[in-house]
Order: structure tokens, then sequence, then C-alpha cells
């Protein structure tokens, strides 16, 4: 077995230090001050000489210097030089934001056995130059107020150590569709474990009921199936069909996920005679296990009998309901064969997760205008897809051809106000492909499209489009107000927005486009794993360009339709960066994360646990034993949200505190030019 997919025991406090840097002092003394001119973006408004002269004078300050470009190599060679000539324990560099070269400056300065922790940027080109462009006199006194006012930070940070977490190098998937089975896939051939996790019976997700793909028309069931065998017959894939994710815990690197899943058992009941109390025969109990529950259904409407679960190994169902879940009650029946649902759960220990739960089409019983649910003859898109797959193509009323089929495009989509407020994106295109797959079905049939607008973006889609139109497909430019039947017909009426007028249109079939939407538990789903969805049940994406497969939680990471509708290029896409994100996390053996989290002071702490429900990542607990709040630095994000709950002030961030801010104010402003 390779030892990288090895679970490990409880890691959730696993976090260590990484040896310490060379130079450690209680607190800063020696600090020198580094002034940046950025070329003429700093110096051109503010005076650098006369800011490292009042620098000088700051208390703790031995060395300050202004030089044109820090960030350059020998700007970098100068404070590796300075640190080392001068002995400095704490550096300022005063030059652009810190999110530019904080992490520059801060390798240079451990290169020179500083603690990186030590360092401080004075953001004055941002902040101040730029912003301050046409007053050069009062840009170069907030500038050397803003230098004094990290001097001071700087002179009460501690030296901090990296904190280290092993990494579990095996990854969950949740969802068996096309995007699910990419990940899987992939980084599976890379050499780690895989737990795929879908909550149907099979895998293939909607893939399973799409014929052919729209701009080359290529059937999908082919490469559809030998991707599912090669995920099933993949020896670092765990598949887990029937199943659901139950909790989930810990953080980047360690997770612990519940997965529950229902495994059919075919059991016989048997009743002797009215009155007496049936047994249970040919059960298979091999699959029940401590803590599993177990659930017996009918395959008809007959109600069990409850002491039916009474097995002669003494075994007992924890949960006993029927299809309609009403109570049981004790009636005798014949002997008859049920079906017995056992649902075992189990524990994993995972280093990342992605989340692939795909999509659903918008209910057609939420569009009662266009007969949705109403009129047999109204059929979604996937509907339409079964009936093409069928050997002739029939209507479902009466089994008739169809020769005048109806699409309606954006049905429920693009409206706020009674629908989706989003366009799902791939509707307009496989709209196209299923009017071109019927007018070769039935070559005499009559294919009309109600449309908005029509949106082709993507490699050949337009021209896809065109042929549509080119062979015989009808386009109305118009919104569709109202379908309903009429004898043997179905009506549609509608406006033609080009020529300014109504129309009305008798159809023997009308196909909706139905909006996609998350799929069904997404957002509970999201509840569990801290993984946030907007408003519609879809996952956010922690930066829409530049992360895009990556959750607001770290190690957490999105594929497919589960953060909005996509088609399937788009989303094999995404699975493959989404598998690239997990092999750049499992390329490490440890994960190293900033220490500057919070910390809890023993002494004032009240265990209150006010600090608990402000804390947006469940990094904290109360220890019963001690009476006093601890932090998973693992989880801890550094926010500061417990910081503002704790009434006694017992908590703080790293290098962050609230000491630290007043020194800062005060030093800002009491600073002279």
């Amino acid at each position: 077995m390779n030892a990288d997919n090895q679970e490990p025991g409880n890691t959730q406090h696993a976090t260590r230090n990484t040896p310490a840097p060379s130079r450690i002092t209680p607190h800063a003394s020696r600090i020198g001050v580094f002034i940046c001119h950025c070329g003429i973006n700093i110096a051109g408004t503010i005076d650098v000489a006369h800011a490292a002269e009042a620098a000088r004078g700051f208390p703790g300050v031995v060395y300050a210097t202004d030089y044109k470009y820090v960030c350059s190599d020998p700007g970098q060679a100068l404070i590796r030089q300075a640190i080392e000539e001068h002995q400095l324990d704490g550096i300022v560099i005063a030059a652009c934001s810190p999110s530019m070269h904080e992490a520059t400056f801060r390798r240079t300065a451990e290169a020179a056995g500083l603690n990186p922790y030590r360092v401080e940027i004075a953001n004055i080109r941002e902040q101040c130059a730029w912003v301050h462009q046409e007053a050069g006199d009062e840009a170069t006194h907030k500038a050397i107020a803003i230098i004094a006012s990290l001097v001071e930070k700087v002179r009460r940070d501690d030296s901090l150590e990296p904190l280290s977490t092993p990494v579990t190098r095996r990854l969950l998937v949740i969802g068996g569709g096309i995007a699910g089975l990419s990940v899987a896939l992939e980084v599976a051939d890379a050499g780690y474990g895989v737990v795929l996790v879908e909550r149907s019976g099979e895998l293939g997700g909607r893939l399973r009921q799409i014929r052919e793909t729209y701009a080359g028309l290529e059937p999908t069931a082919g490469r559809l199936a030998e991707r599912v065998q090669a995920v099933l017959q993949h020896s670092r894939i765990t598949v887990l069909t029937s199943s659901e994710v139950l909790a989930a815990s810990g953080f980047v690197g360690n997770f612990q996920v519940e997965v529950a899943t229902a495994a059919p058992v075919v059991t016989t009941l048997v009743v002797p005679s009215e009155g007496t109390q049936p047994t249970l025969a040919d059960a298979d109990h091999s699959a029940v296990g401590e803590g599993t529950t177990k659930v017996v259904t009918t395959k008809d409407d007959s109600p069990l009998v409850v002491a039916a679960l009474a097995a002669e190994g003494g075994e007992t169902a924890e949960a006993v309901t029927t299809k309609e879940d009403s109570p049981l009650v004790v009636a005798p029946s014949a002997a008859e064969e049920e079906t017995t649902r056992v649902v075992t759960t189990k524990a994993y220990d995972v280093g990342a997760i992605v989340v692939a739960t795909g999509y659903e089409l918008l209910p057609l019983a939420r569009l009662g205008e266009y007969g949705g649910g109403q009129v047999p003859d109204v059929v979604d898109a996937l509907e339409f897809e079964r009936l093409l797959a069928e050997e002739t193509l029939r209507r479902p009323s009466d089994g008739r051809v169809p020769q005048r089929v109806v699409f309606v495009q954006c049905a429920g989509s693009r409206d706020p106000e009674r629908g989706l407020p989003y366009c799902s994106k791939f509707c307009c295109l496989y709209t196209s492909k299923q009017a071109l797959l019927y007018h070769q079905r039935v070559p005499d049939g009559q294919a009309t499209v109600f449309y908005i607008d029509l949106r082709t973006a993507g490699r050949r889609y337009e021209e896809f489009l065109q042929r549509a139109m080119e062979e015989g497909v009808l386009y109305l430019r118009g919104k569709v107000a109202k379908v309903f039947r009429q004898g043997d017909e179905v009506l549609v009426w509608g406006a033609d927005t080009l020529a300014g007028r109504t129309v009305e249109v008798a159809a023997d079939l009308v196909v909706l486009a139905t909006g996609a939407v998350p799929s069904a538990g997404a957002a509970e789903l999201g509840q569990r794993l801290r993984a946030t969805t907007d408003g519609l049940g879809f996952f956010n994406e922690a930066h829409p360009k530049l992360r895009p497969v990556e959750s607001l939680t770290a190690g957490i990471y999105l594929a497919g339709a589960a953060q909005a509708p996509k088609d399937i290029a788009e989303t094999v896409s995404q699975a493959g960066a989404a598998a690239a994100k997990v092999l750049s996390l499992f390329s490490r053996r440890e994960l190293v994360q900033e220490p500057t989290v919070a910390a809890v002071d023993p002494e004032v702490c009240a265990a209150c646990g006010l600090c608990m429900p402000a804390c947006p990542y469940e990094a904290r607990q109360i220890n019963e034993r001690r009476r006093v709040a601890e932090v998973n630095p693992a989880l801890c994000q550094g926010c500061g949200a417990c910081v503002t709950a704790c009434p006694n002030k017992a908590c703080a961030v790293r290098n962050a505190a609230p000491v630290q801010y007043l020194a800062m104010l005060e030093a800002a402003l009491g600073s002279d030019a």
C-alpha cells in the first residue's frame, strides 16, 4: 500500500513549529528603515531623504537609508548587508503595498538571519505618494507618520515560526458525473488515493441522459462508458454509489468526512397465518455493522409489520418506514419479497475535497404558464433527449409522431421576478442540437424555436447555430406568453418582436429549454463543508478570475456545474484545473501556514464561549478541564472576529495586538516632520 495514502490518526491539533531563525530577541530594539524611491513613483512626490533623516530619530532605529529600488537585487543586498553589519533585529520597508513585495522582503531578511515576522511594510506609494501628488510637503509629513507607526509595530512584534501540518494525500470527490469522473481519474493516475461519492446508484451524472454533444453531434455513450469503466477498475479509486456526505470537519490537508452508503438487501417476509408475527427469512445480514441504520421499504404500498424486523440473529432495525412514510401498523399479509436498505456510515481522512455535484433543470411545475406539469406534450430538454433515444420519436400523450415541434428558449430563465435571474449558458446550443436531431428523425416535420437572444460563445458554436438555420429550423425572435392544450394540439401564444406582431403557433409537442439550477441539497452540503453558496445554491469561488476553482474554504475545490451552469467542454476543463490544484497540494508532505493567527491569554480568559460563534472558521473550542478557550491554528485565518467578541480582551492575533495598534496611533499622531 502506498504510504502516502495511509490515513493518519487524529491530526486536528498536529501542528508543530519549524526550526527557528538564528537571531531571536524578545522585542526588536535595533531597527533598520529602508525607504524606496520606486523610481519617481514615490520620490517624485515625497522627500525620501528627509523621511530617512526623520526615521533616524525614532525610538529603536539604529539605521535608516533610502534607495532607488529596494526590491531590486542590489536593494535586497543592501538590506542583507545592513542586517549583518548593524545587527538589526527588525526592519521597516517604506515602499509599495505589502501585497506586492512583502514576501520578497521577508525572504531577504530570513536569508540574513532575521525573523521574517519582524519585517513590516509601510505603504507610502498607494496610500501616500499616489494620492497626494499635488501636495509634496503634506505627503512627506504623512509618509513620516506612516513609517513612525510601523516602527512602533515592529518594536512589539514577536519572533514567530511558521506552522506546519502533515498532508493526508487522499482526495474526496463529491459527484460522479463527468466532472467528478475526470478529477478522480487525473488524481488517481498521479498516484494518489481517491474516494468518489455518488448520490445515485450509478456513475455518469447528467451525461447519461444526453445522446450527442452539440457542435459536433458526437455520441456520448461510448466515451462516458469508457471513463466510468476506467474509474470502476482503477486500483486507487474507491467508488461509493448510493452515498452522501453526512458531515465534515478538519482543515486543508486534514479533513475528516463521514459518508453514508445505502446498500439494497433482498428480504422475504414470511407470514404463516393471521394473528401470528412474521419472521424474516433469506436476509443478508453480513452487511450490517455497528452504528448502521437499516431502513425497510416495500415494493408496493402495503404496510410492513414491525415484528418482521426480528431476525434469527436478534438484529433489529433502528428505522423502519413505508414508501409514504406513514406509521407502521401490525397487519397480516401473504409472504412476499421486500427491499431492505442497509445504511452504513464510515469516516474517511482526506486532504482535499472536490465538489462536483452538477445541476438539475428547473422543474416544469414552476412553469404553469407554459403548460409545465399540466400538458403531457410539454416536456423539458432532458425528456426530449429520452424521446430522441427511442427507435421512433413519439409524443407522450398518444404515441403519435410529432410533425410540429416548438422549442421555447429561456423558459423560466432571465426572469428575476418569476424564474431564474441568470442565463444558463448552454440552452441556446442544446436547443439547436435537438432541433437538428428532430429534423433528421422526422424529415418532413417543422421545428420552430422561440428565442429572446442567441448566445453562442465558444469554438464552432456560431457555425453550429447557422447550420441549424440553414437546415430548416425556423427561429422566431420573441417571448412566449402562454402554452395550452386545445384538442389534440398544443397552442403557443407569443410575440414576434422583429415583425412587431403577435403569433399563434400550433404544435404537436413543445420542448421547454428550462434553465439549470443547483443539484438538490447543494446548499445543505455547503453548510456541512463550510463552503459558501450563493442565494441560488451554486458554490462560490474564491475569486472569479484569479481563483476560479477554489472555494472560500481552503482545501475545497469546485468542478463543473456545481459552481454555475457549464457545458461539457467547460466542465471537463474546470475539472482538470481542480485536479491540478489538488496535485499541487498533494505534492507537499507538509503544509506551511502563516503563524499570524489568534492566541488566547489563559490568565484572562473566562471560558465564556462568546468567541466560538464569532469564529467563521470553527477554529475555537472550550477546554472544559482547563476552563479556557483554545485555538486550532490550522483552522484559524487570523480574521480577528474573536478579538472583537471577547469581553475580557483575552484574545489577540499574533503581531496584531491592540497594544501595538495603540502605540502605532500614538506614534503617527506624535511624529514630527
